[in-house]
């Protein structure tokens, strides 16, 4: 149901940015965020809620080969009605680089009505593969999943970013490269049940007849602060209107500056 998934890529908070880099290990400075931090969502279909998601960095820092890796954890559920017609528990988990903010392994497990996918998936950086169950794809360097890239769109610097200006991304999904850009749009302040926040204004550039019905259908809000946590997601689809409002937060790194007292 493509509805559904646009859920899913809501509740992972639509990666942003992913910059090309060089060849080696890349070095990201991160202030953003750290261990324990949860983000949970509320999601709206139309009127009426339909979700919730749920972002959360695990406690530990855990070890993959040499390099120290986060465990994140992204999941997402329907609720009420929802879950009468249409049952959805989704599970997203990504192993990914403390210092480079790449992922090293991909756990991805849905159930949306009666389908249902388990994939894991290795990422191998210095050969720039990506290998699952079912597919070993060339991917290009520092790729992301949708999970880091989340997070690694949080370390990026927009403070010199002037309205109009798009930003590429490449994010691994279902052994496919995904292309996407991302245009800055602007300031706004908004409010939602976690309070009212001045925020930095994205557009995503999307894919047109899938999902949604035109290629700038979908607006996110990120707050203009050290921490840049997505506020809100909302996006016109073939069959309606779908939005995701945070409701709760724990474990930022930084206060929350932009939040309007």
């Amino acid at each position: 149901m493509a509805e559904t998934r646009l859920l899913l890529l809501m509740f992972l908070a639509l990666p942003l940015y992913a910059a090309a880099q060089g060849p080696g290990m890349r070095e990201v400075e991160n202030n953003a965020f750290t261990t324990n931090e949860i983000l949970e969502y509320r999601i709206h279909y139309g009127l009426i809620n339909a979700g919730e998601a749920r972002l959360e960095i695990m406690p530990e820092i855990k070890k993959f080969g040499k390099r120290q890796v986060y465990h994140m954890v992204g999941t997402g559920r329907t609720t009420g009605a929802f879950d009468w017609f249409f049952k959805v528990r989704d599970r997203y988990e990504s192993y990914v680089d403390r210092h480079s903010i790449i992922p090293w392994y991909f756990v991805r497990r849905i159930s949306e009505g009666g389908y249902k996918k388990s994939q894991k998936v290795k990422f191998n950086h210095f050969r720039n593969v990506a290998v699952s169950e079912e597919a070993t794809i060339e991917v290009p360097h520092d790729i992301q999943d949708v999970i880091s890239a989340y997070y690694f769109c949080r370390t990026m610097n927009f403070d010199t970013a002037d309205i109009g200006d798009i930003f590429p991304m490449h994010t691994y999904l279902d052994d496919e490269v995904i292309n996407l850009s991302l245009k800055y749009i602007g300031k706004e302040t908004v409010k939602v049940k976690a309070g009212k926040f001045r925020c930095l204004k994205f557009r995503p550039v999307l894919l047109v007849g899938r999902v949604f019905k035109e290629e700038d259908d979908m607006t996110i809000w990120v707050t203009d602060d050290a921490n840049k946590v997505v506020i809100r997601a909302e996006a016109e689809v073939l069959v309606g209107s779908i939005k995701m409002d945070l409701k709760k937060y724990s474990g930022l790194a930084n206060p929350l500056h932009a939040k309007v007292k």
